[in-house]
């Protein structure tokens, strides 16, 4: 028997479609977009998530004293992850 050893090839997501044109996504990492208003503003982050029954899409917005994410929602639909941010 042999083991493998070494690192998984990174998974590229597309960038997801969004219905609404208040907003556009801007790509931060893999699996991780930056959700920017018509003015330029950054609303919070949009991040792809692999679950046994589908996509999914997290509502983020960056915690600047901890340095990381704090979740807003996790939704089926990228639109309604963004939906979330905007509120």
């Amino acid at each position: 028997m042999t083991a493998l050893t070494g690192t998984l090839p990174t998974v590229l997501w597309e960038t997801p479609v969004l219905r609404s044109r208040r907003e556009h996504l801007e790509r931060a990492a893999d699996h991780l977009w930056r959700v920017i208003d018509d003015r330029g503003s950054i609303r919070g982050h949009l991040r792809v998530v692999a679950d046994p029954l589908g996509i999914r899409y997290r509502a983020e917005r960056l915690h600047l004293p901890s340095g990381g994410f704090r979740l807003v929602g996790e939704f089926w639909d990228p639109d309604d992850a963004v939906a979330a941010l905007r509120h």
